[in-house]
């Protein structure tokens, strides 16, 4: 009996189809994404600016008749659900059009459809015993810690990159102020020597 639940469960772990990308978002530019997907069915989508500019863009998602879902502007990050009307191919598109020198870097994740139950009989009305009792607690679990997994490598790609944006800046600063005092120096040098010169100057008969 253990066995045959065993197997249920490896064969009932069908999760959200779920789509995650980064990508390069160029100046004065734009995006876009799409999905075929059928009529009635949700979907969700989360989206953070990781590096880039202000850590804003904008975003808007279409259905196959070109309606506007959702239209933000200049969003650092944002969360939006949407269940279909009809099928097609949706549409999601990310804009850095107002910006005229910033690169953006982006993370998208596009996930369709409804978790399937992860064991048959959870649709019934019979009790669970407890190694499938065990099996949903495990699940619930590893679905807490992939999604907070994904908000620290997002957290962690964010503060490396401005770490070493910050590095490149004090790196460029320190260089500069180098050249600056040398030619100060040099300058210094110069002045001193003027001073200490023999100086031509008319002779009185």
């Amino acid at each position: 009996m253990h066995y045959f639940t065993f197997c249920c469960v490896i064969l009932h772990v069908i999760l959200v189809w779920s789509t995650e990308v980064t990508f390069e978002l160029p100046d004065n530019d734009k995006q876009c994404f799409y999905e075929e997907i059928e009529n009635g069915v949700k979907f969700d989508i989360d989206f953070q600016v990781i590096a880039g500019g202000n850590y804003d863009v904008d975003c808007f998602v279409t259905d196959p008749q070109h309606n506007v879902l959702y239209h933000e502007r200049k969003k650092q990050y944002d969360s939006f659900s949407h269940t279909t009307a009809m099928g097609g191919a949706y549409q999601v598109c990310f804009s850095n059009e107002f910006s005229t020198f910033s690169h953006k870097i982006v993370y998208l994740d596009f996930r369709t459809g409804d978790e399937r139950p992860l064991l048959p009989v959870m649709n019934s009305a019979t009790a669970l015993t407890q190694l499938e009792s065990t099996c949903l607690s495990i699940h619930e679990i590893l679905k807490v810690v992939s999604e907070s997994q994904t908000r620290y490598r997002l957290r962690e790609a964010h503060d490396r990159i401005r770490a070493e944006d910050i590095h490149d800046r004090i790196t460029y600063w320190s260089v500069g102020e180098t050249a600056l005092l040398f030619a100060v120096s040099l300058g210094q040098v110069l002045m001193l020597r003027s001073f200490f010169s023999d100086k031509k100057g008319s002779v009185g008969t």
